[in-house]
């Protein structure tokens, strides 16, 4: 009786820590490796697996905690022997007389449905294609304990080798080298990944789908392996165009070796982010995937070099809080701007510091401006903040002290978790330099040091020029059509001369005319994009120039000049829908959902397929589809006024998706629909005849 009540003391101490705060137990504990088995029943949204951790015990205590979100566990065995626990809704508790000791395993098996963490694309369509179904997951912000029992503090780093169960026919891919594969029945394979080196567990991965691959070797012998969908098999170069340079580069400028065994990329469906840096193996949104005329708009060359970035800042080297987020952020911005600068050139680089300094001003003149080292701060903040300021030090030091403190920090703090005092050290070992000013001035200081941004970025001549050109805003153009003129002289800048572009905005004086046709004139893909984009009333003398724009490589370019050119020559409508009726345009499909509302509203031209094109353009919000598509196709309906019964259920389905950015702008919009009778009666009979979980945000506002 004794032992039951003081086990049920311990029990209700364990429940009220666990109910303060997240348990933090690495004084009592030190995780050295974990094993793992995890069969993922896509289908059924259902994972199950067993897990082995090796550990040491620092100090005496009585109870072990592992991060295990609403699982249901079984089978744990402390050391071959069993053991009483206890789990709730956060994890398990193992409880026992834990004395300082090595070599101590923890076995247990689990099953869980995670509500996040872990993402089961499309497969609850079975008669969609199987190159639509894909499983992925997401562990930053403490996620992976929603799929595998792990831990959610990041300063626990172990090694961890995984293996997973999944239908056969799909390829699967995690963290370290696949040591092996093998059928374990007719529609089962087991996948067995193996790491070398400890990592914290929200960078632990798992991506499945159909994919093929193409491996790259780096200059050091490391080996790239990009994967990619086979219908994607065309996009495959210009989305991962750079890819090898940009890692031999990172390599070459940070001093200190790829630190883990293999890199691998993968495209998945419905990512929340960009990217995310998973220990050796990054995941990206399929939304970056692109062709040689898109990478001239969008590409994934900035996403690929900061994801790559973070497998030295962030995998390697962690913080040991959120007040130190912008060791990771920071540093993966401005090492991505390099890779950039390596890339695109001089002129890029400043150009970027130009437009984020000219973005942290604004956020500081308003009164918003943040800390580097407040935990709460803004992505602006972390990212860009963070990038400046590494770009100030290096200006500080001078290029050899940063890069030999970057390298013994990095060399230092490997595989260990890290504050700023640390990195901060390491520089002022470097330099020699007492580095507190720096610290107070862009680290701890909210306001951005505009001043001393504006003097470096006038280091580049670019920048000086563009400045010049810049301030001739307010100036007449009598008075400036020269200065003008002369800025679009070949070799034209890109910025410089969509500047000049965007001060014609307006104005169809001959003076203008002439500068808008030696604008057109430079062929610069850039400054002509900025014709299209700008130009209010497309004059008659230049209606020829501007319908060459609809060659231009460039998506953004062909759309603007579709709908100026359908709106203001409407004798020609049907002329240029039929010249670009089997545009497709980016990932979010922009130039077809154009053409297809335009060809709605235009009457006159193919009456006869009204229909047909209502329901492609209705059907592109279809619950399956990627959530960019269903967005734009949202918004053209809304336009429209056209939602029929099906895209209504369609969008109040949008209105709990995984992806945040989609889920607001599902309920902003059907908000707004709520405002309209019509659509209110329609969403009301609709809110009756659907699943209590797919309309309660819907009832939530008809109820208010």
């Amino acid at each position: 009786m004794r032992k039951i009540i003081a086990f049920l003391v311990i029990l209700y101490s364990v429940v009220l820590v666990a109910q303060e705060k997240q348990v933090s137990q690495t004084q009592y504990f030190d995780f050295k490796k974990v094993e793992a088995n995890v069969m993922i029943q896509p289908e059924a949204g259902l994972v199950e697996g067993s897990v082995s951790f090796g550990f040491e015990i620092l100090n005496q205590t009585d109870t072990l905690y592992i991060d295990g979100r609403n699982m249901e566990f079984n089978d744990i065995r402390l050391n071959g022997n069993s053991v009483e626990f206890f789990s709730d809704k956060r994890g398990l508790y193992v409880i026992a007389g834990f004395l300082p000791s090595q070599n101590n395993q923890l076995d247990l098996s689990y099953s869980v449905r995670p509500a996040s963490g872990m993402y089961f694309i499309n497969w609850e369509f079975p008669d969609l294609d199987d190159s639509q179904k894909q499983v992925w997951t997401q562990g930053q912000g403490r996620y992976t304990s929603t799929w595998l029992p792990s831990f959610d503090d990041m300063e626990e780093k172990a090694e961890f080798d995984l293996s997973f169960d999944f239908p056969s026919g799909y390829e699967v891919i995690s963290n370290g080298i696949l040591k092996n594969t093998e059928k374990i029945n007719d529609t089962l394979t087991r996948w067995e990944f193996d790491m070398q080196k400890p990592m914290s567990s929200y960078l632990v991965a798992v991506a499945a789908g159909k994919y093929a691959s193409q491996n790259k070797i780096s200059e050091t012998g490391d080996e790239i392996q990009l994967f990619y969908r086979p219908e994607d098999s065309l996009l495959f170069e210009p989305t991962y165009r750079y890819t090898k340079r940009i890692f031999d580069f990172l390599e070459k400028e940070i001093g200190v070796p790829y630190p883990w065994q293999n890199y691998k990329q993968v495209p998945v469906l419905d990512f929340l982010y960009a990217g995310m840096e998973n220990t050796g193996a990054t995941i990206f949104s399929q939304s970056l995937m692109t062709d040689s005329i898109g990478f001239k708009d969008r590409n994934y060359v900035n996403v690929n070099a900061h994801e790559l970035a973070h497998q030295w800042f962030g995998d390697l080297v962690t913080e040991t809080n959120s007040k130190h987020h912008w060791l990771h952020e920071g540093f993966a911005t401005y090492y991505a701007l390099l890779a950039e600068k390596e890339i695109f050139g001089e002129d890029y680089y400043y150009w970027k510091l130009f437009e984020t300094a000219e973005e942290l001003k604004q956020l500081s003149d308003s009164g918003k401006g943040q800390a580097l080292l407040d935990p709460k701060a803004s992505s602006l903040t972390f990212y860009q903040k963070g990038a400046w300021a590494l770009h100030i030090l290096r200006d500080e030091i001078g290029d050899e002290a940063f890069k030999q403190g970057i390298r013994k920090y990095l060399e230092i703090y490997s595989f260990q978790n890290v504050e700023t005092d640390n990195f901060i050290a390491q520089m002022e070992l470097a330099s020699g330099q007492d580095l507190s000013d720096f610290v107070k001035n862009w680290l701890e200081q909210s306001a951005f040091k505009a001043t001393e941004a504006l003097e470096s970025l006038k280091k580049s001549q670019f920048i000086k020029d563009y400045l010049a050109i810049a301030a001739l805003r307010e100036t007449p153009l009598d008075q400036k059509y020269e200065l003008l003129a002369s800025a679009l002289d070949f070799p034209v800048n890109d910025y410089i001369g969509q500047e000049v572009v965007l001060q014609l905005s307006g104005l169809q004086s001959p003076q203008a005319i002439q500068l808008y046709r030696k604008a057109m004139e430079t062929n610069n893909v850039y400054v002509r994009q900025a014709v299209a984009m700008s130009m209010e009333s497309v004059p008659q003398e230049l209606k020829k120039e501007f319908e060459s724009l609809l060659q231009d490589d460039s998506y953004l370019t062909k759309e603007g000049a579709l709908y100026k050119l359908w709106e203001q020559f409407p004798e020609q409508r049907g002329e240029y829908l039929n010249k670009t009726k089997r545009w497709e345009g980016f990932y979010n499909k922009n130039i077809r959902m154009l053409w297809l509302t335009l060809n709605l509203v235009t009457s006159e031209f193919e009456p006869e397929k009204t229909n047909s094109y209502y329901e492609e353009l209705a059907g592109y919000t279809d619950e399956w589809r990627p959530f960019q598509v269903r967005e734009n196709a949202f918004g053209y309906l809304y336009q429209l006024g056209a939602f029929d019964r099906e895209s209504l259920e369609n969008l109040i389905k949008g209105t709990h998706h995984h992806a945040y950015s989609f889920r607001n702008f599902c309920r902003q919009l059907l908000s707004e629909l709520l405002t309209n009778e019509e659509y209110r009666k329609e969403l009301t009979d609709l809110s009756q005849v659907m699943t209590e979980k797919e309309t309660v945000y819907l009832r939530s506002k008809i109820n208010r």
